[in-house]
This record gives C-alpha cells, structure tokens and sequence, in this order.
C-alpha cells in the first residue's frame, strides 16, 4: 500500500530524528512504494513556521522533490470527506490527512493513535 505522511513524520524524515520508527522508516524507503505529502502537510508546516512554532525547511516543494515524495493536492472529494467525518478529532490538517488517505486508499504514516479511530491503514510513525 502506498503512504501518506503526517505533518511530524516529514519534518522527522527531514531531521533524520530518531523518533522515527524503524518500521516508519522501512515503509518509506521501500522502493515498490509510491510516499505522498499532502498540500494540507505544507500549508500547515509553512503556518507554523511563519508563527515560529517550529523549524522547518524554507525550501519545503524542493526538499519533497529531492526526497522522491509525490505532492498530493486537496480536491473537493477530499473536503467533502474530511468535513464528513466523526468528531473523534478536531485539528483540521490531521482530519485532511484522515480523507485523503481513505479517498485515495493510503496507508497514512503518523504517530498520532486517535487517527486509527477513523478506520485508516496506519503505518506507526
């Protein structure tokens, strides 16, 4: 199955941070995989960077390129989905990522449990 990262396991891939799992890891570096960043990923790094919540790569478009990740855009289908779903999590990027993997049949890559609540594939990040 192909992947979909959340927003904290690009930037740990970026850093190469040990929090990242070594399964995490694996899936990612697994050729026979297509790895996905939604644009819900880079507007939400691109906000906090600019409120200096985090540190991130200013170059984010060529940093994804340079890691052979494919962009994956917000279409309506996939707004449509996210406004539908249970209220079993409130930060709007996460419930992005929710629909776009269960639109697209991705396996979303994340640390965060309350995602598996929505009955996505998780990979644990």
């Amino acid at each position: 199955m192909n992947l979909l990262l959340d927003t904290h396991v690009l930037l740990w891939w970026f850093a190469d941070d040990g929090q990242l799992s070594r399964a995490a890891r694996s899936a990612i570096r697994d050729p026979d995989r297509m790895v996905y960043v939604s644009a819900a990923t880079a507007w939400e790094i691109s906000i906090k960077r600019a409120l200096g919540k985090l540190e991130a790569p200013g170059n984010l478009e060529t940093e994804i390129a340079n890691n052979g990740f494919l962009e994956l855009p917000i279409t309506t289908v996939h707004a449509v989905v996210a406004g539908g779903l249970p209220d079993h999590h409130n930060d709007p990027f996460d419930r992005m990522l929710v629909a776009q993997a269960m639109s697209e049949q991705l396996a979303l890559v994340s640390r965060d449990k309350q995602l598996a609540r929505y009955g996505v594939s998780i990979v644990a990040g």
